[in-house]
């Protein structure tokens, strides 16, 4: 069956000396992954180059149910950057993103309102020219909403504590390890708040920030199987300070 489908770039490597080895999320049938030639002219059609991490690609290609891997036939870049890779810090969220989305959608299938937040928020950090150190958070905290697991705000007041494993804001103490304290909810709640338009309005140090990030991180290890800690996190902690 001939599929013509958005796709982003989530990882990519060299598989032997000729082949690539490419995960993506596309729009049409959720989580796919292709092995291609590598070519070794300028003329072949599935450029190396174009698949870089949170790359908004076209693609198309014939899809066999039964293949692990897919082969495309056809690729173009359906939104070329103007400053991810050109921007130190933009590019580090980039990498982080492209992990983080590699776990968190391992297993997704069709899912069309998941892929336009996700292509709609890659293309918001292309442009954004204000402050965008708060990104990352709202990016997590918001996707958990097409993941299933978006945290239950009500409840949420001053003085309350954050149930991990339950999603949920409550007045008494959980009965496990896996909740905030007071002072930690407050900060979740504000971030649950902030959207990309008014994430700049909140002021955060690099600890809160990081923080921040290594909660949600947990929150989507307790409710995703397999999610791991995040090699591209050591590098993004250095940000924004």
């Amino acid at each position: 069956m001939l599929i013509k489908t958005h796709a982003v770039v989530l990882h990519s490597f060299k598989y032997g000396e000729t082949q690539l080895i490419t995960d993506l999320l596309t729009e049409e049938l959720g989580r796919l992954s292709f092995i291609n030639n590598i070519p070794r002219s300028a003329r072949g059609k599935v450029k190396k180059q174009f698949f870089q991490p949170l790359t908004l690609l076209e693609i198309e290609f014939d899809y066999r149910s039964k293949n692990r891997l897919q082969r495309i036939r056809d690729v173009r870049m359906a939104y070329p950057f103007s400053t991810i890779p050109f921007d130190a810090a933009k590019l580090s969220l980039s990498l982080f993103m492209a992990e983080f989305l590699s776990y968190a959608t391992r297993d997704e299938q069709k899912n069309l309102a998941l892929y336009k937040y996700v292509e709609t928020s890659i293309r918001w950090l292309d442009s954004a020219r204000r402050q965008f150190a708060n990104f990352h958070l709202v990016f997590m905290i918001r996707l958990s909403r097409f993941l299933g697991f978006y945290p239950n705000l009500d409840n949420d007041q001053r003085g309350c504590f954050f149930d991990l494993r339950n999603g949920c804001f409550t007045t008494v103490l959980p009965l496990h390890p896996d909740f905030l304290t007071a002072e930690e909810t407050s900060k979740i709640s504000l971030l649950m708040r902030m959207t990309p338009d008014t994430m700049h309005l909140f002021a955060m140090s690099r600890h809160e920030r990081n923080r921040c990030a290594e909660i949600v991180l947990f929150f989507y290890r307790l409710h995703i199987p397999n999610f791991p800690e995040l090699k591209s996190f050591e590098v993004l902690k250095e940000l924004f300070g």
